[in-house]
């Protein structure tokens, strides 16, 4: 029998890592192959060919490296794997899932996972995981659905997953959509149709400089007000409520957009900013009308994001069209 082929890449993360002695708090030292070795059925199921990328935390990932990993992984596609399996941190998965998401062009899936518990703790789910992420990379019905997340029995859409816990095993949900899929008894379920996506080309500027501030209570616009002097290139602000700010803030923000994009987001984790509900000072409507963009679904992390891949392609006068495919959920 004729297996497909299937790549694997290691960059690190709570999977890989174990304590060199015992009371010390644990590292990354588990190879991508080490964690193959972990999962004997893959043999099975694909031929598999696997690298280590890295061996780091997910915070220390940046945008360079993560485009080093995408031609990595394209290149495997272009190689006739069906499908590619990306191994990393929880800590900031959320985002470089849709880093990839937002530039990765083939049908043929791209699947992060990860694990909440280190390689050495008892009931390591990272293998599991990693069965789980292979499985969906090898299903025929995972084509033409861009980057996903597979993560304890399930598919989250890249754009739409997020870390909502900072330890428990169901730490990644979906707010408001729910997982876009489950694996049960070894078999991929998709619960929806592939949502239609679009794909930004690939940054040929790399050194733009995107700020997330967050609105909160009593706080004051130092910060704020030092945007543009300090060469920020973009301002992503994680807003109150559905998507508002002091009024002091808003008078700030005015000022900032006339030279930069701005984009409100909410801080809520949950839920869409809003368009024309409100018109107090320093609510949606007003601050649409002082010239910055609301972000809908799409969180401040991911926001961040997606404005810095614009400004690095020079799609920035795009943004509202961007924004406006993340004002409503696609079934």
């Amino acid at each position: 029998m004729d297996l497909p082929k299937l790549a694997i890449a290691a960059l690190g993360g709570t999977v890989s890592m174990q304590a060199r002695n015992a009371g010390e708090g644990v590292i990354p030292t588990v190879s991508g192959e080490t964690l193959l070795a972990s999962v004997p059925q893959l043999t099975t199921l694909a031929r598999v060919t696997v690298e280590t990328l890295g061996l780091l935390p997910s915070a220390s990932l940046d945008f360079e490296l993560l485009l080093n990993v995408l031609s990595w992984a394209e290149f495997q596609i272009k190689q006739g794997a069906v499908g590619v399996v990306l191994i990393q941190g929880t800590d900031t998965l959320e985002e470089t899932a849709v880093f990839f998401d937002y530039l990765w062009p083939h049908d043929a899936p791209l699947v992060l996972t990860g694990a909440m518990r280190s390689a050495a703790q008892p009931g390591a789910e990272g293998p599991a995981n990693l069965l789980d992420a292979c499985r969906v990379a090898l299903s025929e019905n995972s084509r033409r659905r861009g980057v996903q997340v597979v993560m304890n029995g399930e598919i989250h859409q890249a754009r739409r997953v997020r870390k909502t816990d900072s330890l428990a095993l169901q730490a990644f949900t979906s707010p408001v959509v729910g997982p876009t899929g489950l694996i049960m008894e070894d078999r991929v379920h998709y619960l929806r149709a592939p949502a239609q996506r679009t794909v930004l080309p690939l940054p040929h500027q790399k050194t733009q400089k995107i700020a997330m501030l967050e609105a909160s209570l009593s706080a004051d616009t130092l910060f704020l007000e030092s945007t543009l002097t300090l060469g920020y290139d973009g301002l992503v602000i994680a807003g109150f409520g559905a998507g508002h700010v002091s009024q002091s803030w808003a008078t700030v923000i005015e000022h900032v957009a006339e030279s930069i994009p701005v984009i409100i987001a909410t801080r809520t984790g949950s839920g869409s900013t809003a368009q024309a509900s409100y018109g107090f000072h320093g609510s949606e409507m007003d601050l649409i009308r002082k010239g910055a963009s609301m972000a809908g679904f799409l969180c401040p992390r991911k926001a961040r994001v997606l404005l810095w891949l614009l400004l690095g392609c020079q799609r920035q006068h795009e943004l509202s069209r961007y924004l406006k495919d993340e004002s409503c959920i696609q079934n």
